[in-house]
C-alpha cells in the first residue's frame, strides 16, 4: 500500500511476480513522481488471461516469442523473474485533468498502483462498469478474430472451446443477423452461461456425433488436438477453420488426412498483436480497443466472470488457477 499521498512523493506498491516456473510472490512496487503526461492510477480490478499467462507461469513460453509477447509495462524476463499481465483497469488519482478521477483500462501487470503515460489509457466509455472492463483484451481478441475470418450475416458458424474467449467470439457472432451460431465444449457447466448471453451450446461429445456441421466457418479455442479435430470436421466445403487456441511450447496433432484436402479446407491463423489486414488501412490500437470497450457494455457478459480472487491472495492461489482443467471460466482480481 502506499506509504506517502504527498504529491510530487515517492509511493510504494505491491506487484505480482512470477518468481520461478509455478512459484509467485508479492513484491514492492515503487512508484517515481509523475512526469510530463503521465497518470497515476489506483487498480481497481485486474483481469487474469488464463492461456498466456498459464504458459508464462509454467515456464512455456517459448524463446522464440518472447519478444513478440513483452506487454508494455512488463518488467523482467519469461526465463523468471518475471510480472507480467495486460487487463488492469483503475481510477486516474493523479495526472492530467481530462483524466483525474475517471475509470481506465490499461495494458499492465498485477499491481495494485502503478504510473503510465496518459497516452496509454484508455478511459472507459459510459455504462461499462471497471470490474467487467477486464475483458477488454479478450473482446479485442474475438473482434480482430473475426475480422480475420470474413464471418457474415447468415453464415453457419461454429465456436470450439467455451473459454472466456471462445465465449466472446461467439457473442459477437451470434450478434450477426441471421446468423447460425453453436458454441461446443465438454464441459457442461458452461451450457448455463452460454445461454445467459444469448449463445446456443452443446456438449462436444453429442456434437461430434451429429457428424458434419458443414460450418462456413469454425473457431477453434480449445488448445487441444481433440478440440481442433472437431473443429476441422465441423467445416463445410471449402470453409475457413480460425485457430485462435495458443500452444506455446507445446505441439498439436492437426488431422490433415481425410477430407481437408478434397473440402479445400483453409486454415487461419489470428492474432491479436496486428490488426487484421481487412481493417489495418483504416483501423488503428486504439480505435480497436475502443470498440471492444463498447461492445462489453452488456451486463450480461458479467456472467463470464465467475471466479473472483483478492489480490492478497493471488501467489497462493496462482497454482489453483493456472492449473490444467480447473473449474470456473474467467479469473477477475479484486484489489
Amino acid at each position: 500500500m502506499p506509504v506517502d499521498k504527498i504529491e510530487g512523493a515517492t509511493l510504494t506498491e505491491r506487484a505480482l511476480w512470477f518468481e520461478a516456473p509455478g512459484r509467485a510472490a508479492l513484491r514492492p512496487a515503487v512508484l517515481s513522481p509523475l512526469g510530463a503526461g503521465q497518470a497515476r492510477v489506483r487498480t481497481l480490478f485486474s483481469g487474469i488471461s488464463r492461456g498466456t499467462e498459464r504458459l508464462v507461469f509454467t515456464g512455456k513460453a517459448p524463446p522464440s516469442e518472447h519478444a513478440r509477447m513483452r506487454c508494455p509495462m512488463q518488467e523482467g524476463e519469461f526465463s523468471f523473474p518475471v510480472k507480467y499481465g495486460y487487463c488492469a483497469v483503475g481510477v486516474v488519482e493523479e495526472g492530467p485533468a481530462e483524466l483525474v478521477g475517471r475509470h481506465v483500462f490499461a495494458l499492465h501487470p498485477h499491481q495494485s498502483g502503478f504510473v503510465a503515460d496518459a497516452a496509454q489509457l484508455r478511459a472507459l466509455p459510459d455504462g461499462l462498469p471497471p470490474r467487467r472492463a477486464v475483458l477488454g483484451a479478450n473482446m479485442e481478441t474475438a473482434l480482430n478474430a473475426l475480422w480475420d475470418c470474413g464471418a457474415g450475416p447468415g453464415d453457419r458458424i461454429v465456436i470450439v472451446g467455451a473459454g472466456v474467449v471462445g465465449m466472446l467470439t461467439a457473442y459477437l457472432a451470434a450478434r450477426l443477423p441471421g446468423a447460425d451460431v453453436t458454441l461446443v465444449d465438454l464441459e457442461p457447466s458452461r451450457a448455463q452461461i452460454a445461454a445467459s448471453i444469448g449463445v446456443p451450446f452443446e456438449r462436444a461429445d453429442a456434437f461430434a456425433a451429429q457428424g458434419c456441421a458443414e460450418a462456413d466457418v469454425v473457431f477453434h479455442a480449445s488448445v487441444s488436438a481433440g478440440g481442433l479435430a472437431l473443429a476441422i470436421g465441423s467445416a463445410g466445403m471449402e470453409a475457413s477453420i480460425v485457430e485462435m487456441s495458443w500452444y506455446g511450447e507445446g505441439a498439436v496433432a492437426a488431422p490433415l488426412g481425410g477430407p481437408f484436402h478434397s473440402k479445400r479446407l483453409r486454415l487461419i491463423s489470428t492474432q491479436v498483436g496486428q490488426i487484421s489486414p481487412s481493417r489495418r488501412p483504416r483501423w488503428d490500437y486504439a480505435r480497436r480497443m475502443g470498440k471492444a470497450m463498447e461492445l462489453l457494455r452488456d451486463e450480461r457478459l458479467d456472467a463470464l466472470l465467475d471466479v473472483e480472487v483478492a489480490f492478497e491472495d493471488l501467489p497462493a492461489r496462482a497454482e489453483e488457477i493456472f492449473a490444467p482443467g480447473v473449474k470456473g471460466l474467467g479469473v477477475v482480481v479484486r484489489y
